[in-house]
């Protein structure tokens, strides 16, 4: 009889993301809900969440989620954040015992703004402050890794199957107008609390389900560019690519997935000059950043989120609307079980994203 982990299942892995386009709140529990019909894609070695305007009371503030190895690695971290920010608060994460969650780490949370003198002494604008000290953390404090740094949002992961995750993390007492969700079946990588899903840079997360064949083309070149993948997994690397294309390029959320699901040349070739142009000068300029392999990601940002399949659709994601509600999910069950009557459900085409954004005018 084959035992856990010994079966390969090519297929593996599953993300849900919900969002409210009018800024309604949701709660946690339904995220939960959702990625634990898919339970069987994953197994037990990874699973996480990303919720957004979950901190109103200090939505202006930039929210660090931390792991610490042990209580050392916590104070060589704090002393760095005090040289660093001005910590408006800290406390740890409130956890739930769960017994299948182990050997967890200490589990730290900051609201934080940058020290007006150490950003005016970087010459950096306050966002790229903010992305290389998180780096300079993970990659320079032995035991620390910064797992969420974004303002109003936080992710959330462990070793574990996502509803046990979940449950661990108490989601039930969050209310966010965006969700997405990850349950693991690490294939290559091993299965480890750092490598769990979301991965987060700023307000954008990512949740992934796939294999990245490019990545170590495409790892060569982020790396150019100051970021360091350092997490044993593939995933990592598509959250500084969307990091480095659509907030220090400037590119829109359509053209970064023309970068990195970039059109067939013979499907370029169908498009309008002017459209013909532009897609030639992203595949050319940034043919490092195209991904290869099988993949579909949910990326959460501040205001909105964005679907992406590979371009020979490989892995499985299904959309559906109901309202002013946006799903997304591996499977149309985990849909359904939340929405079991939504107005429309579709399958997206191969490279063309699925961008939803807050209504005009929504504020949270």
């Amino acid at each position: 009889m084959l035992k856990e982990g010994q079966v390969r299942i090519p297929s593996g892995c599953a993300i849900s993301g919900i969002f409210a386009k009018d800024g309604r709140k949701l709660s946690g529990e339904s995220i939960i809900k959702s990625i634990a019909v898919m339970h069987d894609r994953s197994n037990g070695l990874g699973g996480g969440f990303a919720g957004y305007g979950i901190y109103p009371e200090y939505k202006n503030q930039y929210a660090l989620h931390i792991f610490y190895d042990d209580v050392e690695a916590r104070e060589k971290c704090e002393r760095f954040l005090d040289r660093h920010f001005d910590v408006i608060n800290l406390s740890k994460i409130p956890v739930r015992k769960n017994p299948r969650i182990t050997d967890e780490p200490l589990i730290w949370r900051y609201f934080v703004n940058p020290l007006p003198t150490k950003l005016a002494d970087s010459q950096l604008n306050e966002k790229e402050f903010m992305a290389r000290c998180t780096i300079r953390i993970n990659t320079q404090i032995p035991g620390a890794y910064v797992f969420s740094s974004g303002k109003n949002m936080g992710v959330f992961k462990a070793v574990g199957y996502p509803e046990d995750v979940g449950d661990f993390y108490r989601l039930e007492e969050y209310e966010g107008y965006c969700w997405t969700a990850h349950g693991r079946y690490p294939t290559n990588t091993p299965g480890w609390w750092g490598g769990a899903h979301p991965f987060a840079m700023l307000d954008y997360s990512i949740v992934h389900n796939g294999e990245i064949s490019s990545y170590d083309a495409n790892r060569r070149y982020i790396e150019m560019f100051g970021y360091k993948c350092s997490l044993l997994t593939d995933t990592e690397v598509i959250t500084y690519i969307i990091d480095f294309l659509n907030r220090r390029q400037g590119l829109t959320l359509e053209e970064t997935a023309a970068v990195i699901a970039a059109p067939f040349w013979s499907t370029i070739e169908t498009r309008s000059p002017e459209e013909q142009k532009k897609l030639n000068y992203l595949r050319y300029q940034y043919a490092s950043l195209l991904i290869t392999g099988p993949f579909s990601i949910l990326l959460g940002f501040n205001g909105g989120m964005m679907a992406l399949n590979d371009r020979l659709k490989l892995r499985s994601m299904v959309v559906g609307e109901k309202d002013e509600t946006v799903y997304i999910a591996s499977e149309e069950s985990a849909i359904r079980v939340i929405e079991p009557h939504p107005d429309r459900v579709w399958s997206p085409r191969g490279g063309e994203p699925v961008i939803v954004r807050l209504n005009d005018g929504v504020t949270v």
